[in-house]
């Protein structure tokens, strides 16, 4: 719900993965390093599902940098599991994507660890872009994730 009150259809994407050995550490718990790669490919799945891609990004001339990135851990992930890992677009009117993740356990689907992530908009000059870039307006258009004027 926005702030006015209008309701917005929620974007949302999972995609199942499975860890690898490579990936947890001495104790075969997940190593804290890969959860960042985790929400990465959760990222990929929803660019492909909404059609947010990266290399639409730089086609309109724009790099789209991490400038917030935290995730909480709720309950041990290990080698051998394939844990689900869902990811919420939360809109907002400034230029910037926000995400937040869930990774739960496919057995039962517990909730085994949170994270957040923050996304702006940088041109190709390196700069930081404080407007909406007219591609992602148009995109937030097309998927109702922007406040209609009354």
């Amino acid at each position: 719900m926005t702030k006015s009150g209008i309701e917005m259809e929620e974007l949302r994407a999972s995609k199942e993965f499975a860890v690898r050995f490579s990936e947890v550490d001495s104790m075969n718990v997940v190593w804290h390093g890969s959860y960042p790669l985790y929400f990465e490919d959760a990222r990929e799945a929803f660019g492909k599902k909404y059609g947010l891609e990266y290399t639409g990004f730089f086609d309109h001339g724009y790099f789209a940098p991490l400038v917030d990135l935290s995730f909480h851990y709720k309950k041990p992930v290990r080698y051998g599991m394939r844990p689900r890992i869902d990811i919420l677009y939360r809109p907002t009117e400034a230029a910037k994507i926000v995400f937040d993740y869930e990774i739960h356990d496919t057995a039962d689907d517990s909730l085994m660890a949170t994270g957040h992530s923050v996304q702006v908009f940088m041109d190709l000059d390196y700069q930081l872009v404080w407007d909406n870039p007219p591609f992602y307006q148009q995109w937030k258009e097309r998927w109702g994730q922007v406040k209609t004027k009354e």
